[in-house]
């Protein structure tokens, strides 16, 4: 936290351009995707799906082939090359970024399990936000968390921020910080936060059957087995996947009592950590992203810089696409047309933005920081950068 942000960038782009071992010398690697397998937005099986699609072909290339230099100026130099069967795309850039924005799509669906909403967003609180999803991997779901990995270094090579909503607790993870069992849990799972809560802050007996006979109600609990008509709760809990679980050998058995009862609380707090931390499935991440680029770099970034570095910034800034827009010949900024399309551009709402930058560059999200920092010469920007605006094809008039 002693160092800038831009500081960090600048020895970070440093390091991945000297860790380059695809050189221009080699050609790209190419993998065919089928537009097909997901038309009408339906995706009918997960194998299907771009992300699948991408991770089976790219399974046999070396990583060392994905490590490109850093985008700067004109056309970047991309990981690998798309084809899409049955249609002609000039160029890579637009399909790559097409890419990147579909398999996003997929990740935030349910078509793929590799993400899951976070409990949360069920009563409004960080909604659309995704974790990892916690539960035993199979290898070839290994594979896939691996290949995502590979993806969050492939798009910091590129320079294209992914529109991933991730919480901070991922990035946290990722970064190797330790999650804060208060913080964190509440902005992922609110409810088992408060859930905890009330059996922490209990005075007496009474409340604690109070308690029981609430939750009771809601179907979490059952009749003590010493007074029958007695409601009580176990030690078990649902994990975030919505499987009941024990929460200490023969936990079913073993019913809530006023001395159990912060032992109770604290086992589902672990539950839940144990849960945000998803090591197995972390593991793979770092491993994907390590083959792309030196881990050691994560050590000096905080979480948000990470999430910055790889995602961008949700929003479009106005101001700082204007500073970076460039006018061919015999255009100029207090040309009237230019000014009503800014005008227009302030009317926009922030998702109506994202939807002209997307028509605009084929990516959602745009880098919020250039090298170039104010208009420099044209090679200085990171691409998509500048925004060129020509004049009319046709001939003058209105």
């Amino acid at each position: 936290g002693l160092i800038f942000y831009d500081t960090k960038v600048t020895v970070m782009n440093r390091v991945l351009n000297a860790t380059v071992q695809r050189t221009a010398d080699h050609a790209a690697p190419e993998i065919t995707l089928d537009p097909l397998e997901i038309v009408g937005g339906e995706i009918r099986s997960s194998e299907n799906s771009y992300f699948c699609q991408a991770a089976r072909q790219l399974a046999c290339v070396p990583s060392s082939q994905l490590c490109v230099k850093l985008a700067s100026g004109g056309d970047p130099t991309y990981a690998f090359n798309i084809r899409f069967t049955g249609e002609e795309v000039h160029g890579t850039s637009g399909s790559f970024r097409h890419f990147l924005w579909q398999v996003c799509k997929e990740l935030q669906s349910s078509s793929l399990s590799l993400l899951l909403l976070c409990p949360s967003s069920a009563v409004n609180k960080n909604k659309g936000k995704y974790i990892l999803t916690p539960s035993p991997i199979t290898y070839a779901e290994e594979q896939l968390f691996h290949f995502f990995g590979q993806l969050l270094g492939i798009a910091i090579r590129a320079d294209v921020p992914l529109p991933l909503d991730l919480l901070p607790s991922f990035w946290k993870t990722l970064v190797g910080e330790p999650l804060d069992p208060d913080v964190d849990l509440q902005e992922a799972d609110i409810l088992t936060y408060n859930y905890i809560k009330k059996f922490e802050n209990i005075n007496d007996e009474t409340e604690l059957e109070a308690l029981c006979a609430e939750i009771a109600s809601q179907h979490l609990a059952t009749e003590s087995p010493d007074c029958p008509n007695k409601p009580c709760c176990k030690f078990t809990y649902l994990t975030m996947t919505g499987e009941e679980v024990e929460l200490c050998p023969r936990g079913r058995h073993i019913p809530v009592a006023w001395e159990n009862k912060d032992v109770y609380a604290a086992a589902i707090q672990s539950l839940r950590m144990r849960e945000l931390q998803t090591p197995e499935c972390m593991t793979a991440v770092r491993a994907g992203l390590g083959s792309i680029i030196p881990l050691q770099l994560l050590t000096t970034l905080t979480p948000l810089e990470m999430e910055l570095r790889t995602c961008g910034l949700p929003y479009i800034n106005l101001e700082f696409l204007k500073a970076h827009t460039m006018y061919q010949v015999g255009l100029m900024e207090t040309d009237q047309h230019i000014e009503f399309f800014w005008s227009a551009l302030e009317l926009f709402t922030q998702e109506e933005l994202c939807k002209f930058i997307k028509f605009a560059c084929n990516q959602e999200r745009i880098p919020f920081t250039c090298p170039c920092k104010d208009g420099g010469p044209d090679t200085a920007h990171v691409p998509p950068y500048p925004m060129k605006i020509a004049p009319p094809d046709g001939a003058a008039g209105w």
